[in-house]
């Protein structure tokens, strides 16, 4: 019936392209995509992440502020410490997805694919 009318602002002419951009830009930091793949398995401190992400705990804390900034992570305080979340799971697909399509470009079948294919 409304086959014909953009979903959730998808459509070329939508205000929502340039918020997606700026989302993308967001995402063109690789330290920043190992934050969102380590968050992932759950929250953690910006000292974990520093360890998991192998950076200093200043560079995270900038780039923790950023996505914080950017809504792609929540923060809980317990105490004197802050622990980092995913806001919800968006920022994860998009990394997921990335992380695919970098996987086309070595040719062949990613393994994404052959994931698939063993389920089925």
């Amino acid at each position: 019936m409304h086959a014909d009318k953009p979903i959730c602002g998808r459509s070329p002419d939508s205000q929502f392209v340039e918020l997606a951009v700026e989302v993308f830009s967001m995402l063109a930091d690789a330290t920043r995509v190992r934050i969102i793949l380590a968050l992932r398995e759950g929250e953690r401190s910006v000292t974990q992440l520093a360890e998991t992400v192998d950076k200093s705990p200043a560079a995270v804390s900038q780039h923790l502020a950023k996505l914080r900034l950017s809504r792609m992570v929540t923060t809980r305080q317990d105490g004197t410490r802050i622990f980092y979340r995913l806001a919800d799971e968006h920022a994860s697909r998009l990394v997921s997805d990335a992380i695919f399509q970098a996987e086309h470009t070595l040719g062949g079948t990613p393994r994404h694919h052959h994931d698939q294919d063993a389920g089925s």
